[in-house]
Formats: C-alpha cells, structure tokens, sequence
C-alpha cells in the first residue's frame, strides 16, 4: 500500500473537465516534473499552507481541509481519500522543501508546485518525496505522496 493516492488535481480536472457529466475516472499522473521556481516569499507562503493542511489531516479535520483545499477538488475528496493520504504521509517524520516550480496540469493551466522530502532521507534524489500543487491563492489542488520501494 506504499504506493498511494492520485494527485486530486489530477482526479478533479478528470472530474471537473470531462465532457460527460456523472462518469468519474481517475487516472494515474505522469512523472512530476517542476519547471522554473518559486520566490521565497512564495514557498514561505505556501510551505505555511501545507503545514496547516498536514495538521488538518492528522487530526482528521474535515472543516479545516475543506477550507484548505481548492473548490475544483472538493467534490472528489471524501473521507475515504482523507484517510488514504493520511496513511501516506508520516507526521512523526519532518519535512523540507526538495524541489519548487510550476506544473501544467490536464486543464493547460500552470499552478505553483512544492516538492517536499523528509529531512531523514539523505538519498540523492529522495526516496520518498511530497508533491503538492496549489492555486495560486494557496489552496491546495493535489497532494501526492510517492515512496520508494
């Protein structure tokens, strides 16, 4: 069960902008690749949001992941999902900014993306590494968690 959830970007785009209304398909994304890089100011910004969200999940707060989280994937984050990601991220273990950019996503839009590995992993590149893509006013589109094997 190492390998977790779909990015909910991902899921919401299929979901948001497919052509048949009702039919939900999740697929699995391509590699994430970020292009150019944040400012600091903007990591600062949105690192400040993923601690919030990171919280939220450990404590199960449905309230305060909704208000984190972006309105494009609420209707396809469910308490089943909450709980899948909250089995793929460790809270005993601490985080730091790896990689950050921007990724286009299946809408042809660029949002600003944050890759996050934890500060234990000495491995070059990481082995277990946080993607998370965000709006540009900070919510939170998708969190993808991907761990070695």
């Amino acid at each position: 069960m190492k390998k977790l959830l779909l990015i909910f970007a991902f899921a919401a785009f299929q979901v948001g902008f497919s052509q048949q209304k009702g039919n939900v398909r999740i697929v699995e994304s391509k590699k994430i690749e970020l292009t150019s890089e944040l400012s600091k100011d903007k990591i600062e910004f949105y690192n400040n949001q993923f601690s919030k969200f990171v919280a939220a999940l450990k404590t199960s707060d449905r309230q305060a992941i909704n208000i984190l989280i972006s309105d494009k994937v609420k209707d396809v984050v469910t308490d089943n999902v909450i709980q899948q990601l909250s089995g793929g991220i460790s809270f005993d273990r601490k985080t730091e900014v790896y990689k950050s950019g921007y990724q286009k996503l299946l809408d042809n839009e660029t949002y600003p993306g944050i890759q996050y590995k934890y500060v234990d992993d000495q491995s070059n590149p990481p082995r277990d590494i946080i993607t998370v893509i965000f709006e540009n006013d900070g919510k939170i589109l998708g969190v993808k968690p991907e761990y070695s094997k």
